[in-house]
């Protein structure tokens, strides 16, 4: 006999490992609230090395939840990372997803 619980699904097993990642969950959580912002100073924000920095981007553009642009600006390179709607989702359906697994704790 099968075990109906069993077919649901556990919060804490849908939670977005992508965005999960302390560093990318720094990331994403300042662009939630600024919408886009230069290299610098994500950098400056999270505290994050430069290739640190850059290897965590690059998994978040993977995944569609940023856009970076590489431009000049009087000469000088300068990149900007956006948050796109595929982003914006990801960290409210993160915030609903760990509420979900927070409630779900026995109560101590």
């Amino acid at each position: 006999m099968e075990n109906p619980s069993a077919n649901k699904k556990s919060p804490i097993n849908e939670i977005d490992r992508i965005m999960h990642a302390p560093a990318r969950l720094l990331i994403m959580t300042q662009l939630a609230v600024i919408d886009s912002a230069d290299f610098t100073f994500i950098m400056n924000q999270t505290k994050l090395t430069r290739g640190n920095l850059s290897t965590h981007l690059g998994k978040l553009e993977n995944a569609g939840y940023i856009s970076i642009t590489k431009e000049f600006v009087d000469k000088i390179p300068r990149t900007l990372i956006r948050i796109t709607n595929k982003g914006k989702n990801a960290v409210q359906g993160y915030i609903e997803n760990m509420r979900q697994v927070i409630d779900g704790f026995p109560n101590t």
